[in-house]
């Protein structure tokens, strides 16, 4: 899926236009912008309300129906540059990156709520494991759009990529297994996730490192420009952040699954993306110019701030939302991936268009500042939770780590029934004697 959406992004700078359409620039990145904007709010506004159809028609089943609909999709919109009318090549220019981003937004809920729901013991690890192959699309997205493109034109790369997406669809369909959906509604509604305070914050963390992300993928190519590097070398210079990102996902994974707090790994992976600003930029105070190896090193320090905050970000924001008593089920793992997808697409959004006002305005060593302000704000407002309520937190007993138990984290008291008290903040709970959960291990 990312694959195909980073195909997108690098054929869709010179589709094939209809017959006597304006080439006027305001006017072409106008219209290319817009459709890519709109289907990055579109992923932002509809992915809280599909773990609801987790409960009505199962997660495998959504997962199948959304691999389905993007590959119609992205192959509809190869064939799209056949149109001759300016009005409906740029009406379906809209509606096809519309109904791909409803496959998206959907896809990435149901996987990542199975994903869960089939590994409860190791989320962060598993979800971590994930995010390499989400690296690896962003990677090799462009370099195989590029090579279709250069073979056969604006068409192959859709297609090819649109039936490999179908096929996918024919792999979840016979090897997924199902997963058993609620039997009552749940309880757990979007509106509500929002009044934890760990999750609106998991979910500001999340928004913060997609918007660095979009703001290097609008404004890197310019700013490095003046170096005149080859293509093949200007290409690898774009993947360093993603190859970062997926080499290091499954190791920040496998900490928060056992003993580092999540929180405090958003808090690094925050100080990570300032300094790799400062070093891209360079920031504006510092004494010295722009060099190739500064903005190489700036990228390996963005790429691992963004599985620092990314990766421990979703499995807190899970943690904390069973915590504030939302049921240990499918339902909420779909609800929160959604949430977790929603806040993305809309850094996605916010990124590269305030890069572009920011980039034309004040260029890009000030422009940057604009993500040294948003991880500041990150940095400052999590510092504040953690010191807030750094003698309580809640996590339910099914989303810690098997070695948590056997060590015995101290202090320890069951609250209620399902919830054992380390370091961090209860919803709502009623603590009993710490010989209670003594006795219970």
């Amino acid at each position: 899926m990312n694959a195909t959406n980073s195909v997108v992004t690098t054929t869709n700078d010179e589709p094939k236009k209809p017959k006597g359409l304006t080439r006027q620039q305001w006017f072409t990145l106008f219209v290319i912008g817009s459709v890519h904007f709109a289907s990055a709010i579109c992923v932002s506004l509809q992915a809280p309300f599909y773990p609801q159809e987790i409960d009505v028609i199962g997660a495998k089943t959504l997962l199948n129906s959304a691999v389905v609909v993007a590959g119609l999709s992205v192959i509809a919109f190869g064939l799209i540059g056949y149109i001759d009318s300016h009005g409906w090549f740029i009406s379906l220019s809209f509606i096809i990156r519309i109904v791909e981003a409803l496959g998206a937004a959907s896809s990435v809920t149901a996987a990542f709520a199975i994903t869960a729901a089939a590994f409860p013991d190791n989320v962060a690890t598993t979800f971590a494991t994930l995010e390499i192959f989400y690296g690896m699309g962003y990677i090799a997205g462009p370099s195989i759009g590029g090579c279709l493109y250069s073979l056969g034109g604006y068409v192959p790369p859709f297609l090819v990529m649109g039936s490999a997406l179908l096929l996918d669809g024919l792999v979840v369909y016979f090897v997924l297994p199902s997963f058993k959906r609620n039997d009552v509604e749940s309880k757990g509604k979007f509106k509500e996730l929002l009044k934890v305070p760990a999750v609106f914050i998991d979910a500001f963390s999340v928004m913060s490192a997609s918007i660095c992300l979009g703001f290097y993928s609008a404004t890197l190519e310019p700013h490095i420009r003046e170096f005149k590097l080859s293509p093949a070398i200007l290409g690898l210079i774009f993947i360093i952040n993603g190859t970062t990102y997926a080499a290091t996902a499954p190791f920040v994974g496998m900490l928060c699954d056992r003993k580092f707090n999540p929180k405090v790994m958003i808090l690094l992976g925050s100080i990570f993306m300032i300094l790799s600003v400062f070093l891209v930029g360079p920031a504006p105070f510092f004494p010295f110019n722009e060099t190739l190896p500064l903005v190489i090193v700036g990228l390996v320090l963005e790429g691992f701030g963004m599985s620092c905050i990314v990766v421990s970000a979703f499995i807190d924001a899970l943690r904390s939302s069973v915590a504030g008593g939302f049921p240990d089920d499918i339902t909420t793992y779909g609800l929160m991936s959604g949430f977790w997808s929603a806040s993305f697409s809309l850094g996605d959004f916010i990124g590269p268009s305030v890069a572009g006002v920011l980039n034309d305005w004040m260029g890009f060593r000030y422009g940057s500042l604009f993500i040294v302000i948003v991880h500041i704000a990150l940095f400052m407002t999590l510092s504040i939770y953690l010191l807030k309520h750094r003698k309580k937190t809640v996590y339910p007993i099914s989303t810690l780590p098997k070695n948590a138990i056997e060590e015995h984290i101290n202090p320890c008291v069951i609250l209620e029934e399902n919830y054992i008290k380390t370091n961090g903040v209860g919803y709502g709970t009623i603590e009993k004697k710490q010989e209670d959960c003594i006795s219970r291990f």
